[in-house]
């Protein structure tokens, strides 16, 4: 239920629910005079005006010249919207769209991003790749049953985890191939 939908009545309205009965006959005409020409509904641009007058402070509401603030504010978003519509593209259906989570493609690509994790896990220093691959462990151990298979203090695998990840982000980013720059070379 919105403010439209009651006549006014001047012992329970605000002052508000009054201006927006007074203006109503104006927004609607100067929004579907103005919402053609910008790409818009009538009533979407109508519907935008109203949320403008109702985000105004308590104190602001009415604006001084209630006309020409209504005429200001469609054409102002009148202009947003045709500054949106010409940003915004619809989809053409000859995309290729992003592969479906159960499909044989993803699965491909999941495999491979972890048959390379694995491959750069095994080239981490010292006790890095133990550690990393009981962590990983499709049984899921506790901290202490990872301390206890490495032979190690159960304080240390959260230090020496971060250093271990730390070093493997960096092997993998070295890996990875910078993207090539665009425009003009300098």
């Amino acid at each position: 239920m919105t403010l439209l939908d009651h006549e006014p009545d001047r012992t329970t309205d605000t002052a508000a629910a009054l201006v927006v009965h007074a203006l109503q006959p104006l927004v609607r005409a100067e929004a579907r005079a103005e919402a053609p020409a910008a790409g818009l509904d009538p009533a979407d641009l109508e519907q935008t005006v109203w949320l403008r007058l109702l985000e105004r402070p308590a104190a602001a509401v009415p604006p001084r010249d209630p006309a020409r603030w209504v005429r200001d504010t469609v054409r102002a978003e009148a202009r947003k919207g045709r500054r949106t519509v010409r940003r915004e593209r619809p989809y053409a259906g000859t995309e290729p769209a992003a592969p479906a989570a159960g499909s044989p493609e993803r699965a491909a690509l999941g495999a491979a991003e972890r048959r390379a994790l694995r491959a750069a896990m095994a080239r981490l220093p010292g006790r890095c790749s133990r550690l990393l691959d009981a962590m990983l462990a499709p049984t899921d151990p506790t901290y202490r049953e990872i301390a206890g298979e490495l032979g190690m203090s159960q304080g240390s695998l959260g230090p020496i985890r971060s250093r271990c990840l730390g070093c493997l982000r960096r092997m993998l980013a070295a890996e990875v191939v910078a993207p090539e720059l665009r425009g003009r070379g300098r």
